[in-house]
């Protein structure tokens, strides 16, 4: 056992990368300390790059060579100066291994000491040590056995469903929900797999699955003078895959004496290991009860909602706990002050089974205008999310006086959220947060997975008003691609003799429409099927457009990409195709009998043999994409005529990855 290491110190390191290096770097530099980032090459160009102080390469791409390459990244702290390092949460956050590399190196780990994260990093030896504590725990199976055979006798001793879950690590990786006796041994194999490409341990818990939950989890401090402080509670119900989505706090579920009595539970559970820093004590709930199921001895990604309703800035604590200084407030001063509720802004698509979404960001836009508003982002216009690393882009955060108004704002900051060149969530998370339910609160863990077909429709009908902000997009295209003053000529609206028209055609799936622009003689209008309406429009910058149409004036936002046109009404989101003029629109085939490979990613499991008579549906093989498995199945009934990867192969976007055989 180290004795930790506490001192006043200049320069920080932060061992992470994307929204909470941003966010370190932002507490840190206000603090008037000295920040030092780490990157791998693919992030050379990275947003806390930029930011931070200093910055030193660390190594190639793959995490394991970079962010979590503990030697690489003391030695970084080293050649920089570092008297601290910061884990932020992910990679190395929760590593009793790199905390004790950080004190033995004579470095300042901001965080808990080795054996802390090791009595409450590992699920299974947490709740070993809140029974033993008093900690109210779900029945379950958590000992050092760990062959098929132990397994499934406590499965069945504790009776389905079960949840199969990793004893290290989170995030919803290496979890399943078992039903029945015979999905067992199938969801171990698989969970087994991604907690050890996740967290290099695939030592798995059993427990009872709690149907219908709610996940309630308390913020915690200590310091290294014996206080131990709770920050109230956050709701985290809203989950997808085990993953948080949306988080609010304080819980809208809990009554005041409920609220003392899971903050006690939490003060206890860390009073168990003198725990110091900042973690996260998680509960579920059936409704009647709390059950602990886990501590993160970490930063948690959700911890802006604590922060707007108690006024405390985490990070600063977390700092001041690291220089030995004592928590400036005592229990009876923290105070809950309104709500606050936070959405996680991903590079996915939700029409596509939230597949990850790859590429540079060609347009970036946050709202500004909004009370209440705070955006923690990592990223920016023109950088590369990268199929390596998480994710997650940005987390959008409101405060209110009320519940219902944080929920009002926060469904206007994501509606006028627009960031281009990949695929993200909002659109999802906008129709999530606005739903009925969730503003009642009547919502479980299974919530999302239940109303999946409301919450992925497809785009709402186009308007008159989206093709006419279609137009006015490719007017304004045109007028900043000539790169000289507006004249009456380009924005359409003026001619020296007569009028004149210009068609324009926009398309989306099957659906065409074709819409005349008449412009010249002072005034301009559309012609749109059997209605001419009078129009006008006003380029505002980046992207957004004053748009007046049949006398109503909009601000719509209409971003043009080659042919491809996107805009923003008050209908919603919208993506049309520009149908060029001059021909020359091909349309991308790929051959049906091909599966090929939609991300970069690393084959981790193949799950048919050649020559298998498939179903249509049926799983092909797994791949590991984003720290998140992908199974690619049979997209008709057929034969399974080749498999073109094995087992490791890393392969790019549209690898050829297998061929099927239609049945005949």
């Amino acid at each position: 056992m180290t004795k930790a290491i506490y001192r006043r110190f200049r320069t920080l390191l932060i061992a992470n990368r994307g929204e909470i290096a941003c966010r370190v770097i932002r507490t840190a530099r206000a603090m008037g300390l000295r920040t030092v980032a780490v990157y791998s090459e693919a992030d050379a160009n990275a947003l806390h790059v930029a930011e931070a102080d200093e910055a030193v390469l660390i190594g190639p791409a793959r995490a394991s060579d970079s962010y979590l390459n503990i030697a690489r990244i003391l030695a970084a702290a080293q050649s920089s100066g570092a008297e601290a390092i910061h884990p932020g949460y992910g990679f190395l956050s929760e590593s009793a291994e790199f905390a004790q590399a950080c004190a033995d190196a004579g470095l300042i780990f901001v965080g808990p000491t080795a054996d802390m994260i090791t009595a409450m990093g590992s699920k299974s030896g947490s709740k070993a040590l809140m029974e033993k504590a008093g900690v109210p725990l779900v029945p379950g199976y958590h000992g050092d056995a760990q062959d098929n055979d132990t397994l499934a006798n406590a499965a069945n001793r504790i009776g389905f469903p079960v949840l199969v879950k990793a004893s290290a690590g989170g995030g919803g990786r290496g979890m399943r929900v078992v039903r029945s006796a015979d999905e067992l041994a199938p969801a171990i194999v698989s969970a087994k797999r991604e907690a050890k490409a996740a967290f290099g341990d695939d030592r798995m818990l059993i427990e009872k699955y709690v149907d219908n939950p709610r996940h309630i989890e308390v913020q915690v401090i200590g310091d290294s003078h014996g206080n131990l402080l709770s920050l109230f509670e956050r709701e985290c119900t809203l989950q997808r895959r085990h993953q948080k989505v949306i988080e609010e706090a304080p819980s809208p579920t809990l009554d005041d004496a409920q609220r003392e009595t899971v903050c006690a539970a939490a003060r206890k559970a860390a009073g168990a290991v003198n725990y110091v820093g900042a973690g996260t004590i998680e509960f579920v709930s059936d409704g009647k009860d709390v059950f602990f199921i886990e501590m993160n001895t970490r930063l948690q990604v959700e911890h802006p909602v604590t922060e707007l309703i108690t006024g405390v800035d985490l990070v600063e604590w977390q700092l001041r706990v690291a220089f030995g200084e004592a928590l400036p407030l005592k229990q009876d001063q923290i105070k809950l002050n309104g709500h606050a509720i936070e959405a996680r802004v991903y590079a996915e698509n939700p029409d596509k089974n939230f597949m990850p979404s790859v590429g540079r960001i060609s347009a970036w836009r946050m709202p500004t205008d909004i009370g209440g508003l705070r955006i923690d982002a990592g990223y920016r216009a023109g950088d590369m999310v990268s199929p390596n690393y998480d994710a997650m882009l940005a987390k959008i955060i409101t405060w209110a006086p009320t519940r219902a108004t944080a929920i009002d704002a926060l469904g206007r900051a994501l509606d006028e959220t627009d960031i281009r060149g990949i695929i993200t969530n909002t659109a999802f998370l906008s129709k999530l947060v606005t739903h009925p339910d969730v503003r009642a609160n009547k919502v479980t863990t299974g919530f999302i997975e239940r109303e999946l077909g409301a919450l992925t429709t497809g785009a709402s009908a186009v308007s008159d008003l989206e093709l006419a902000a279609s137009v006015a997009g490719i007017i304004a295209s045109e007028q900043a691609a000539a790169q000289s003053e507006p004249s009456p000529w380009q924005t359409a609206g003026w001619m020296p003799v007569g009028r004149r028209n210009r068609l324009f055609r926009f398309k989306r799936g099957q659906d065409e429409w074709p819409v005349t622009l008449r412009y010249g003689g002072g005034s301009s209008s559309l012609v749109i099927g059997d209605r001419e309406l009078a129009y006008a429009s006003t380029a505002a910058g980046d992207g957004l457009i004053d748009l007046t149409l049949d006398g109503v004036r909009s601000r719509i936002t209409a971003i043009v990409e080659g042919h491809e046109l996107y805009v923003r009404t008050r209908n919603g989101r919208f993506d049309l195709h520009w149908v060029d003029p001059f021909g020359g629109d091909d349309e991308e085939t790929t051959g049906e009998d091909k599966i090929v490979a939609p991300l970069p990613g690393t084959v981790v499991a193949l799950l048919a043999e050649e020559g298998a008579v498939l179903e249509k549906g049926a799983a092909i093989l797994t791949l590991e994409v984003m720290k998140m498995e992908q199974t690619l199945r049979a997209p008709f009934a057929g034969v399974l005529k080749q498999l073109k990867c094995k087992v490791g192969d890393v392969v790019g976007e549209g690898a050829e990855l297998a061929e099927i055989e239609p049945a005949a």
